[in-house]
């Protein structure tokens, strides 16, 4: 049968040599394995976490990149921040960060952690993520797609 060379490059796994390789993204930042990180809605819309979600799921799969969600701050790599800053998540915020070990990396998803977005000088604003923690990568966009997330991602991992 002439269907079974077909069949065979559909199921065919592709390698992370297929892939195209992203523009380091982090300014010169690269970390060698994999990276862990501790995820923090600082006050958010959760249009970022919907992304996130969507980012390590199976249709996107940053995980193969090297990428991982983990529970606990004491075994990530860094954190991976959305939102604005309120003043309610102001020292938690704080106290996530001091219990990642060091060296760290501070992601900050969305336009929100970056500057504020919309809410920018709004009343419930504690500050920005830059008075707690200058971000290593900055993934823009409101909410930014998944693609643009896993692409910030693998810059870091140099997968």
């Amino acid at each position: 049968m002439r269907r079974l060379p077909v069949l065979r490059s559909l199921f065919a796994r592709r390698t992370t040599e297929d892939l195209p390789r992203p523009s380091n993204a982090s300014g010169g930042l690269r970390l060698r394995g994999s990276l862990q990180l501790r995820h923090v809605d600082a006050g958010s819309c959760n249009g970022c976490e919907l992304e996130i979600t969507s980012a390590f799921g199976p249709h996107y799969d940053a995980a193969r990149f090297g990428a991982r969600l983990v529970a606990s701050p004491r075994h990530a790599d860094g954190l991976l921040v959305t939102g604005v800053v309120t003043r309610n998540m102001a020292v938690p915020l704080r106290k996530t960060l001091e219990a990642v070990p060091r060296p760290r990396v501070v992601v900050a998803c969305g336009d929100c952690a970056i500057d504020g977005g919309v809410f920018a000088g709004a009343y419930g604003i504690a500050s920005g993520l830059e008075a707690i923690a200058r971000p290593d990568i900055q993934i823009p966009g409101c909410p930014p797609d998944p693609t643009t997330i896993t692409d910030a991602l693998r810059g870091l991992t140099g997968r």
